[in-house]
């Protein structure tokens, strides 16, 4: 068994763990048991029965015993423990039953994109990879983020900069979400590129110089998130809320064009007088 797969095999167990202990009995209508029950969620048989396996089966998956379940039990799997839809992919991923993936991790920007990144402004636009690495940016982006051109290359990453750059600690205003989000997003993106040892060592520097980044990824949340709203703290031109929209190139689908457009209007003459 490859590291790889053994450190799969780990996180399999303990995601199903804490998937099952997540779930309440009485949204399954099973009926009380006498005595109170010593772990939270559901007993280990009750996965067992709601997923058509034997109790045996998720003992021995839970403990990482090296079995590696076909899809059929996947999916039943994720039905039971009622899995969000980015939760039942990085289930899959784990199991290493998705079709592998062929092409490479892309470390620089595909030329046509980074035309379209300068194509786009006004508006802050930045490309990444399954990593969070900036690949490509246009002026406005790194007005609003930061000088990106003055920064090392290996610091060059949304979510280096979100946990470990000293001036960007108190940059979001709504930090705990922001955090909470990428790390879910970059949980998903560990569990579909096992073999990406940049990326493991990424999250180690991540858990090993945070406290933050330690706690929430222990907590195993899984999300992929393509679009929203995050206000910032711009030490120039104060209060920014920007909507931001996700989109995968169909032709190099391990790069992320990340645009932002004001959220209203104040934010929108706050990065007119920032783009100035």
């Amino acid at each position: 068994m490859t590291s790889g797969t053994a450190t799969a095999t780990r996180e399999l167990a303990a995601f199903l763990r804490t998937r099952r202990e997540r779930l309440d009995p009485l949204d399954f209508g099973l009926p009380p048991r006498r005595g109170s029950r010593r772990t939270p969620g559901l007993r280990r048989e009750e996965v067992a029965d709601l997923a058509g396996v034997s109790t045996d089966y998720i003992v021995r998956l839970e403990q990482g015993r090296g079995l590696r379940p076909s899809p059929e039990v996947l999916e039943a799997l994720a039905r039971a423990l009622r899995l969000a839809p980015a939760e039942r992919g990085y289930l899959f991923d784990l199991a290493q039953q998705r079709p592998p993936h062929i092409e490479k991790s892309a470390t620089t920007a595909a030329p046509d994109l980074a035309r379209l990144v300068d194509d786009l402004s006004p508006l802050p636009v930045m490309l990444i990879n399954h990593r969070y690495d900036i690949l490509a940016w246009n002026p406005e982006m790194s007005r609003l983020m930061l000088d990106l051109d003055a920064l090392p290359e290996s610091q060059r990453n949304c979510m280096w900069l979100c946990m470990l750059h000293p001036q960007r600690r108190d940059f979001y205003v709504d930090r705990e979400r922001i955090v909470r989000e990428g790390i879910a997003d970059l949980r998903a993106a560990w569990a579909a590129h096992p073999d990406d040892t940049a990326l493991a060592d990424l999250i180690t520097e991540f858990r090993t110089g945070d406290e933050e980044f330690a706690r929430l990824w222990a907590m195993r949340d899984v999300r992929v998130t393509g679009r929203g709203v995050k206000a910032m703290c711009h030490p120039e031109v104060g209060r920014v809320a920007v909507r931001f929209e996700v989109l995968i190139p169909a032709q190099d689908p391990e790069q992320r064009l990340v645009i932002y457009r004001a959220a209203d209007d104040d934010s929108q003459a706050a990065l007119d007088r920032l783009c100035v």
